[in-house]
């Protein structure tokens, strides 16, 4: 990856509208960022929406050198250094920004979440099955948070852990995690999405949550109340086919139920880190490495088959506000799949469309 197309991929991606989805299309479509970039006016415009404010060349520069001086570095998907497991979900961060050891990259990891107030006895079991896992190979992942969180990370620190945070790399959150993240910074790997200096926001945890869960063989949850930030994850590990695993607790004890529910609804029951092996033995047969180059999932589109007016209002009028697959709208609409995609496409970058897990699309 040159510098330049280093620089065109942080302005592509740092522009408001544009997602992970959009920017792997527009680069499976246009080839480069650079000719993304010079494609945004044109389809914006015919998704009947306002160009947004594309970050100056300046700008993705002054992110570039706030990298290098926090001791970080860039991957970029498509490139080799970048996690394979992770590159293969929907939704996959176009750019990372990575501080520490890079090899821990090359090993099977387990992500590890739980209660941010978490009970003591949570806590212990937590650092000794990260210990555990630790000794049987696993890199320990976690997203630096109180509680389970934090023992995950302490109980693995030897043996090799990844923190995904919520903020830029350069960011301690909590505050009484720097001394933490720093020791993991040389030991382990800091892993975010997010430019330095940038502060962590209540809809960033979740969007850390599917880093957590994308490079992960499993998920171990230990302590959840419902509706918790730790179900997130491990509901977006299901949708990517990972293993969820749960260690049950005291149903008297409310910070157990989301594990207990969990359990009840087909995850697997955990006790030590012999069970989590072995429920992980058939992702752990898998060839997978994070140094495999990955091609971009979105299929180049067929630009023979560029729309109409009449054939946007025709996918326009399939779209409403309820979630529908992409493979019905081509197949009702009786257009191209590449014609559908490159409308949706439009819409996307017009501001118009959300997109939800499992290649569904509702309008805005």
């Amino acid at each position: 990856m040159t510098e330049a197309d280093l620089v065109a991929r942080i302005r592509l991606i740092r522009t408001p509208s544009i997602g992970p989805i959009s920017f792997r299309q527009l680069l499976a479509r246009f080839g480069s960022a650079e000719a993304a970039l010079a494609a945004l006016p044109d389809l914006v415009a015919r998704g009947g929406g306002r160009m947004p404010a594309v970050p100056p060349e300046a700008s993705a520069r002054r992110e570039m050198a706030a990298v290098e001086q926090a001791g970080g570095r860039y991957l970029a998907i498509g490139q080799g250094l970048y996690p394979k497991a992770l590159a293969e979900t929907d939704g996959a961060p176009p750019l990372l920004i990575v501080r520490g050891d890079l090899r821990l990259l090359d090993r099977r990891m387990v992500g590890m979440v739980g209660a941010r107030n978490a009970s003591a006895a949570a806590c212990r079991f937590a650092r000794s099955l990260a210990h555990d896992l630790g000794r049987e190979g696993l890199v320990v992942v976690s997203g630096l948070a109180r509680g389970i969180d934090a023992a995950a990370h302490d109980g693995a620190m030897e043996s090799g852990t990844i923190g995904c945070a919520a903020g830029g790399i350069d960011i301690f959150y909590p505050p009484e995690n720097e001394a933490r993240q720093r020791r993991m910074a040389e030991t382990g790997l800091v892993v975010s999405e997010c430019p330095p200096g940038y502060e962590p926001r209540a809809r960033d945890f979740p969007r850390r949550n599917r880093i957590i869960a994308g490079l992960s063989e499993g998920i171990v949850v230990i302590e959840a109340a419902p509706r918790s930030g730790s179900l997130i994850t491990a509901r977006l590990a299901a949708e990517m086919g990972r293993e969820v695993m749960a260690v049950p607790g005291s149903p008297l004890d409310p910070r157990a139920q989301g594990c207990n529910g969990l359990i009840r609804d087909g995850a697997t029951l955990v006790q030590n880190a012999a069970d989590v092996v072995e429920a992980l033995r058939p992702a752990l047969g898998e060839v997978r490495s994070g140094r495999d180059l990955f091609s971009f999932e979105a299929p180049p589109a067929d630009t023979s088959a560029e729309p109409d007016q009449s054939d946007r209002d025709r996918v326009q009028e399939l779209l409403g506000p309820s979630p529908a697959p992409v493979d019905e709208i081509v197949r009702l609409s009786g257009l191209e799949p590449g014609a559908v995609q490159l409308v949706l496409l439009e819409l996307d970058l017009a501001g118009k469309l959300d997109r939800h897990a499992g290649g569904k699309v509702s309008l805005r």
